[in-house]
């Protein structure tokens, strides 16, 4: 109990993001395969034209990694952090939208949970921005 009173509603939020972010990641560097589901039909058409869909997903799995260690690294300036959830955040509307462009019940039924995530990401962001405002002084509003 004692720890949890010692931890921060941004350091719940970093450490539960950056857990998510390494399973995800180190699941799309091992088994980009296994992701191809989660990619509409026409985006996975547009990104073969460039790349392979295998390497795209490896890439998109090392973006995921390093997120995952800005997001768990104490050592960070909060800078570093605040820039990260707002990538993360921008990243999982990202793949809300493509889970129902076009419409398909079955992502919904996986993807719902990213609502959760978006949150979570979208709440460090402003935690870290406010916390930047009251260090320099300023209300943020």
């Amino acid at each position: 109990m004692k720890l949890l009173r010692q931890l921060s509603p941004v350091w719940i939020l970093r450490i539960t993001l950056g857990a998510m972010y390494v399973f995800s990641g180190q699941d799309l560097m091992r088994h980009p395969t296994a992701w191809h589901w989660a990619m509409p039909l026409w985006l996975r058409e547009m990104i073969s034209s460039v790349v392979s869909l295998n390497t795209y997903l490896k890439f998109q799995g090392a973006v995921e990694i390093i997120f995952a260690l800005v997001l768990l690294a104490w050592f960070l300036k909060p800078v570093i952090v605040r820039i990260v959830a707002a990538l993360s955040t921008l990243e999982l509307i990202g793949i809300l939208i493509l889970a129902f462009a076009p419409w398909n019940e079955t992502n919904f039924l996986i993807t719902f949970r990213d609502i959760g995530l978006v949150g979570a990401s979208l709440a460090l962001w402003i935690m870290l921005t406010k916390e930047k405002s009251l260090s320099h002084g300023t209300t943020g509003e």
